[in-house]
């Protein structure tokens, strides 16, 4: 638990910061006046004062804000964000004086500055320690009913075979090995660990080299990575790290047999043998139902989940600048779409709104990627920052995409919106903001009460 909450501490305290100091810097750059500059909400727990800006560290730790001339008395959020401040207002520095610029400007910096943050991370890890890349080259086992004609040879490989080199070069992570298959000449040569005699097929186009490496299924560990929260996996006391030895009785040799040994088991008892810090635990799960709705899908129409992921052992190839740079913008997008997957399945009615979860859920994984290590920290952190500016973004009107739907509003009318339509629109955000944080709450609650 106290892992949990130093954990949830340090990703929420510094991307709250991002986010306001990107306001605040674009709000003074521009030559709109700062009142206050905080992080939490209600009175302050610490205040000072630096030139015509106070600076408070408030009691109610759910965020900040940046209150600036002309925004100090609209609506709920002038009472969240402690009342009035005590420095003179210059009327000419006025937010709602600036043109529609300028304002734009300062709305959209905290996101920006979120996105950048995420981008630095990224760009910085890889830059650094390196991009994560898989490190197993062993074979779970060959997909032989997929394989193209003329690379029938390729069903030879046996589970544990070790792939060492790929056309002559040797290589040391999964990535390497699919990396050669796509960009493979017309003839693959596998150099196995033990054999003789090297595997040799013809690719002649691409449709055959996409087909051969996704034939090839990787032997990943029995090892469990992030743990969803209130799922049956952390309800039964598992934890990441552990790696699964035995289910009920039987050996897991790889992450296939874990998930074979759950998809057949739904609502009935699993008692896993677990090695967890040189010790073997045993520890008792029950998989969740599921109906599978997709007929391509290798799971049975009826199946069990525990909501647990695997942790495949990885290796870093730290890349130059210029790479790293490019692997930042890539990562950065692919996280970005991600969150607008899920926003999009909500919407849609694809996903249960009972899969929206509320900083309680935050705090759960904030613990899990702790103890993993400080690169899944970091990558975590870059990915919720993410998260947080497109949240950020939607059109609520207590929001950061509230406000700027104000500003292009005003553009389009050529004239802002009234204070008391404003305001009265805020309130409305401000209810439907608390109706999404009740509902989040109850989704943690229900989740970690006992079934």
């Amino acid at each position: 638990m106290l892992l949990t909450l130093v954990a949830l501490a340090v990703v929420l305290g510094p991307l709250i910061f991002v986010h306001e100091m990107g306001h605040f810097v674009a709000a003074k750059a521009v030559g709109i006046q700062v009142l206050r500059f905080s992080l939490g909400f209600g009175r302050p727990i610490f205040a000072w004062r630096r030139g015509e800006t106070e600076y408070w560290i408030s009691w109610i730790p759910l965020g900040g804000y940046v209150k600036m001339a002309g925004l100090e008395d609209e609506g709920v959020a002038g009472s969240l964000e402690g009342g009035k401040a005590s420095v003179p207002i210059d009327p000419a520095r006025a937010f709602d004086r600036q043109p529609v610029w300028k304002r734009t400007i300062v709305i959209l910096a905290g996101v920006t500055m979120n996105i950048v943050f995420a981008y630095c991370v990224f760009a910085g890890i890889a830059a650094t320690v390196g991009a994560p890349e898989l490190a197993s080259t062993q074979i779970e086992s060959v997909t032989t009913r997929t394989l193209p004609p003329g690379t029938e040879t390729l069903g030879t490989l046996k589970f544990g075979d070790r792939i060492v080199r790929v056309n002559g070069d040797t290589v040391r992570s999964w990535n390497a090995i699919i990396d050669h298959v796509l960009a493979s000449s017309t003839t693959l040569r596998l150099d196995i660990a033990g054999r003789a005699e090297p595997i040799v097929v013809r690719l002649p186009d691409v449709a055959t080299r996409q087909a051969v490496a996704g034939a090839l299924v990787r032997l990943d560990p029995p090892r469990l990575g992030l743990l969803g929260p209130g799922q049956p996996a952390l309800r039964a006391g598992l934890k990441p790290g552990d790696l699964l030895l035995r289910v009920n009785g039987d050996t897991l040799r790889s992450w296939s047999d874990v998930l074979h040994a759950v998809w057949n088991s739904p609502g009935k008892a699993l008692h896993l043998d677990v090695l967890r810090d040189g010790r073997v635990v045993t520890v008792t799960v029950v998989p969740d139902t599921r109906t599978e709705t997709d007929t391509t899908s290798p799971r049975p129409r009826v199946y069990g989940v525990i909501g647990a992921g695997p942790d495949p052992a990885t290796i870093y190839m730290r890349e130059p600048l210029g790479q790293a740079a490019l692997s930042g913008l890539i990562e950065t997008w692919g996280r970005g779409l991600i969150v607008l997957g899920f926003l999009k399945g909500l919407i849609l009615h694809q996903l249960s709104v009972r899969e929206v979860g509320s900083i309680i859920t935050v705090g759960q994984i904030s613990g899990q990627v702790a103890q993993l290590g400080l690169v899944s920290f970091l990558t975590f952190m870059a990915f919720f920052s993410i998260n947080l500016a497109i949240l950020n973004l939607l059109p609520i009107p207590i929001l950061d995409g509230g406000q700027f739907m104000f500003l292009v509003a005003e553009a389009v009318r050529r004239k802002p919106l009234s204070i008391e339509l404003r305001t009265r629109l805020t309130q409305v955000g401000f209810v439907v903001l608390l109706a999404i944080m009740i509902l989040a709450l109850t989704n943690d609650a229900l989740r970690v009460l006992p079934r």
